[in-house]
């Protein structure tokens, strides 16, 4: 749950918000900020400032190396302290309006996900999965994940298969293990659509 704390009836949370950036330009978006918050001695309502990533292996040179992919490209994680008051849509947050101008008005932020300039933060079950996902839990503490295998396919795509066995068959993806590398593909057995389970590298993309 996020942190509450009452001031007079007032009550304040930190919440998790999004800002959106230029393309390539999160992580600059990121450092820009963090130093801009402290100059400004905004540390007391901006907390934390996250560019979601998570780490894949991917094939290089014949070797698995772990790589950072980002999970939501232009887009920045911002916990802020907030007030929750009512207002005309029901329950809503509002951030405090000198952390939202320096935001707002930082380098490469195009602006907050929410509705027209109102920034809406996600729910603690929307921060709690995306942080999940980053290797953080909600309370700030760090997760220990397995790095996942980068995959360039998806389930329903037509492949071809390089495997001896299976050599130039083709067939359809039906599963994706990203943990362990492997794909599900069907493929023409004895006459018989038959789950075949295969390594990522033993297949490519039909090229028509």
């Amino acid at each position: 749950m996020a942190e509450e704390k009452k001031d007079d009836e007032i009550i304040y949370e930190k919440k998790w918000y999004i800002i959106h950036t230029y393309s390539g330009y999160e992580k600059k978006v990121a450092t820009d900020l963090e130093k801009r918050i402290e100059s400004l001695n905004l540390t007391d309502r901006v907390f934390r400032i996250l560019v979601p990533e998570e780490e894949v292996l991917e094939e290089k040179r014949g070797k698995m190396v772990k790589v950072s992919r980002k999970l939501f490209p232009s887009y920045v994680l911002i916990e802020m302290l907030s007030v929750k008051e009512e207002n005309e849509m029901g329950l809503g947050y509002r951030v405090d309006s000198d952390a939202w101008y320096v935001i707002r008005n930082t380098n490469g932020v195009t602006g907050f996900v929410g509705v027209g300039s109102d920034p809406i933060p996600l729910s603690d079950d929307e921060a709690k999965e995306l942080l999940t996902k980053v290797g953080i839990d909600i309370s700030g503490d760090t997760v220990e994940k397995e790095a996942r295998y980068n995959i360039d396919f998806k389930v329903g795509e037509k492949v071809v298969i390089k495997k001896d066995s299976f050599l130039d068959q083709e067939g359809e993806i039906s599963a994706i293990d990203e943990v362990n590398g492997k794909v599900t593909v069907m493929l023409e057995v004895f006459g018989r659509r038959t789950p075949v389970e295969l390594e990522y590298t033993e297949i490519a993309k039909l090229d028509y």
